[in-house]
C-alpha cells in the first residue's frame, strides 16, 4: 500500500534497514542504518519489529505528504521537522505533510511507519547502498509503500523520554581499541592519535569519515598489503589523517589500521558532519566488550519502555 510520497526529496534521503551482515567475504559492506539505536527506537516506537525498513533523511530539505492515514515516528539527528514531534509515534493523516526545515542537532533522522517500508530487496536486505548500485537515493514523486496488514491497528502514541535519547555534544569523545597496525606508528604518531582534536572532512560520506587535524607520524609509511577491514576500522592514508571505516566501507584495504572504533561508539559518527569536532580515547578490548553489552542493555531497556 502507498504510505507516502515525496514532495521533495532532500539532500540524500534513502531506505535503510539493519543491513545486510556475512556478506564481507565476498566483498560487500553490511550498509544498513548508521544510527542504528535512532533507526531501531523508531520502529519501536511505531510497534514495528526493529529491523524493517525505515527512511534515513541526511540534512533538511524532505518534504513527505501521507497518502493514507499511517502511524509515523521520527527520531535521531533533529531536522526541525514541521509540524511533527520527535521521538513520538504519531498519525499523519491522509493529505497532511512533514516537511524538514533545519538542522539543530545531529544529521540524520529516521523516519519509520507503521508496517514498515516495503521496497526491493539486494541480497535479502532493502538499505540502500548507492557505490554497490543496490538501490538509489529517493526522488521527487517517488511513492513510499508498506505492509497493508500492519499500517491501520497502532494507534497508541508512544514516546521516549527526554533522558533515554542521545546526547549530542559539540565534541564527540569516541572510544577506540589498538588497530592491527598499531606498531606501523611512532610513539609521538600514537600520541598525536589521542591528544588531539579532529573535524569530519566535508569528504566524508556513508563509505568513510576522513578527518582533518595534525597528522599522524609513520614508522616507515602508510602501506601495507590489502587485508581486511572491519567495521569502524580507522585507516591513516599518506597525509596522516584518519579515515573512519562506516557502514558503507570498502572491505579490504592497503593502508595502515591505527585503531578500530568501538562498537558502542559508531552511532556517533551517524550524526556527525563536516566540522564536527571529536577526539579519540583508547580503551582495552575487555573494555570494548562491556560497552557494547551495556548499549545493548540500554536499547532493551528502552524497548521495554516503550512497549508499556
Amino acid at each position: 500500500m502507498k504510505a507516502l510520497l515525496i514532495r521533495k526529496p532532500g539532500p540524500f534521503t534513502t531506505v535503510q534497514d539493519a543491513g545486510r551482515p556475512g556478506l564481507r567475504r565476498y566483498g560487500i559492506p553490511p550498509s544498513g542504518a548508521l544510527d542504528q539505536f535512532s533507526y531501531q527506537v523508531a520502529n519501536a516506537l511505531v510497534g514495528n519489529p526493529l529491523t524493517v525498513a525505515a527512511l534515513e533523511i541526511l540534512l533538511p530539505g524532505l518534504v513527505v505528504e501521507a497518502l493514507t492515514d499511517c502511524v509515523v515516528a521520527i527520531t535521531g539527528g533533529d531536522l526541525d521537522p514541521q509540524p511533527a514531534p520527535m521521538w513520538t509515534s504519531f498519525v499523519l493523516h491522509r493529505g497532511e505533510q512533514i516537511a524538514f526545515k533545519k538542522r539543530q542537532t545531529g544529521c540524520r533522522a529516521y523516519l519509520a511507519i507503521r508496517g514498515g517500508i516495503s521496497t526491493e530487496k539486494f541480497l535479502g536486505s532493502m538499505s540502500t547502498f548507492t557505490k554497490g548500485r543496490m538501490g538509489r537515493p529517493l526522488q521527487a514523486g517517488d511513492t513510499v509503500s508498506t505492509a497493508d496488514s500492519l499500517s491501520r491497528r497502532f494507534v497508541a502514541t508512544r514516546y521516549l523520554p527526554v533522558d533515554w535519547r542521545p546526547a549530542t555534544p559539540a565534541q564527540q569523545i569516541v572510544r577506540v581499541t589498538r588497530g592491527p597496525q598499531a606498531e606501523a606508528f611512532t610513539a609521538r604518531g600514537h600520541d598525536t592519535f589521542l591528544q588531539s582534536v579532529y573535524t569530519i572532512s566535508p569528504r566524508s560520506d556513508r563509505q568513510g569519515l576522513r578527518t582533518e587535524g595534525p597528522p599522524i607520524e609513520f614508522v616507515n609509511g602508510p602501506d601495507i598489503i590489502s587485508d581486511p577491514t572491519p567495521l569502524g576500522a580507522i585507516q591513516v592514508p599518506g597525509d596522516g589523517k584518519p579515515i573512519i571505516l562506516h557502514r558503507d566501507g570498502q572491505v579490504t584495504g592497503g593502508y595502515a589500521k591505527i585503531a578500530t572504533v568501538a562498537s558502542a561508539d559508531l552511532d556517533k559518527f551517524g550524526q556527525m558532519l563536516a566540522g564536527d569536532e571529536l577526539r579519540f580515547q583508547i580503551v582495552s578490548r575487555e573494555e570494548a566488550l562491556a560497552l557494547a553489552s551495556q548499549a545493548r542493555q540500554r536499547l532493551n531497556v528502552v524497548i521495554t519502555l516503550l512497549g508499556e
